[in-house]
């Protein structure tokens, strides 16, 4: 007589195994944990040595000082820095809940770092990825951060393990990447520009660190890496520039020491760079809470779409883009893209040119309100604060009116 399995003991009926229910408890944790956080930045950088772990602790200190809620995430586990940075000694604790509590810098700033988790602080951690990303998951789901404004996560340089995994963990996180003047910095800082787009993971914008440097004798700036490379990088890509951080010496002084540079050097040009940094990227944070769906205007016929282009998506930079990106459509429906450069930038001559060319709707991130008027007295579409995408996809999200966007980025 042919034997029944009972329930479970074969696969068709198995239920989770203490794994499968351990990652799905987890899974819950995070999600619940993420909620609770507004905005997640991460700060990454193409490069070692561009001063990525002092623009994220510098840019979590400013915007704490704003009366933000900040959580600072350190997640370069091999080298972890922001404890030291910011002072800050001891163990992690746990409450109640049996939940991590973040080490608190100030009313408004804490922080979690493995070194926070290590009695030897000079071990070296010699870990494959799959230990790191479930320590990153871990920072997420077994720590308690509370109400969060803001969570600044602090990366290694390069495109692996830990950028993957927090591009995985927490897929709303926005992107913050810094680099140096130079062009070897830069050369791979546009790795990262193209690792974020290859994730989907929206850029905030670009810092420029160490970017000139203050004399303290004469007084006058010295470019010492060079200036400028990160604000024509982020024009190429068509990213915000977030800003210049200028280079000072007592930088490293007060992270050997222990102090946070801010609180010794209160009124100095680096601080009042990253007070800068913190304030655009409120006001980039507040345009993308306002974005809106845009209503297409359809007519008969064939439709003409003017987008200012760099490295073949929109640029932020209307007036001054290198060309031009015109789609046909008809229908609803793209039919071809021509690529023409513009004539010589003078105020008040491209809304005339593109006219003159039969363009319907023009689709940018910026313009300002001259600009506006002028197209809208030809009958022009202006839609601004759209995103950085190809012109294709721009257009056939116009029309499936779901072109989602924000803020005129340009208000002059």
């Amino acid at each position: 007589m042919k034997e029944h399995c009972k329930e479970g003991a074969c696969g068709s009926h198995a239920g989770p195994s203490p794994h499968q229910r351990q990652q799905a408890e987890q899974d819950r944790a995070v999600t619940a944990s993420l909620k609770r956080i507004r905005h997640k930045f991460l700060v990454m950088s193409g490069k070692g040595g561009v001063g990525k772990t002092s623009v994220s602790v510098n840019l979590a200190m400013a915007l704490a000082a704003k009366g933000h809620k900040v959580g600072l995430m350190d997640v370069d586990i091999h080298g972890p820095d922001v404890p030291r940075m910011l002072g800050l000694t001891g163990m992690l604790e746990m409450n109640d809940s049996k939940k991590m509590i973040p080490v608190s810098y100030s009313k408004t700033l804490s922080a979690v770092s493995i070194e926070s988790l290590m009695t030897g602080k000079d071990d070296a951690i010699i870990w494959r990825g799959p230990m790191k990303h479930s320590v990153i998951r871990q920072f997420i789901a077994d720590v308690d951060w509370g109400e969060l404004d803001y969570l600044i996560i602090d990366s290694p340089p390069g495109t692996g393990d830990e950028p993957l995994s927090v591009a995985q963990v927490i897929p709303d996180a926005h992107a913050i990447i810094v680099t140096t003047p130079q062009e070897v910095a830069l050369a791979d800082v546009r790795k990262s520009i193209n690792f974020c787009r290859t994730m989907k993971m929206d850029i905030l914008g670009v810092v420029e660190n160490m970017s000139g440097y203050e004399c303290p004798h004469c007084g006058k700036p010295v470019d010492i890496f060079g200036s400028g490379g990160g604000e024509r990088t982020a024009e190429m890509m068509g990213l915000e520039f977030l800003g210049r951080i200028p280079l000072d010496p007592r930088m490293v002084a007060a992270g050997d020491t222990g102090v946070a540079y801010r609180e010794q050097h209160a009124d100095s040009p680096v601080t009042r760079a990253f007070e800068t940094v913190a304030e655009r990227m409120t006001r980039v944070v507040e345009k993308t809470e306002s974005e809106s769906p845009v209503t297409p205007v359809k007519k008969e016929g064939r439709m003409l779409f003017a987008i200012p282009m760099a490295e073949g998506r929109l640029t932020a930079h209307f007036g001054h883009c290198k060309e031009f990106a015109l789609v046909t459509a008809e229908n609803d429906r793209v039919l071809n893209t021509e690529l023409v450069e513009p004539p010589p930038h003078e105020p008040g001559l491209l809304p005339k040119w593109l006219g003159d060319k039969g363009v319907d709707v023009v689709i940018a991130g910026g313009m300002g309100a001259r600009a506006v008027g002028l197209f809208e007295e030809r009958n022009i579409q202006v839609v601004t604060g759209a995103p950085s995408e190809e012109p294709e996809k721009l257009v056939k999200d116009y029309f499936d009116g779901c072109l989602v966007t924000g803020g005129n980025v340009c208000d002059h």
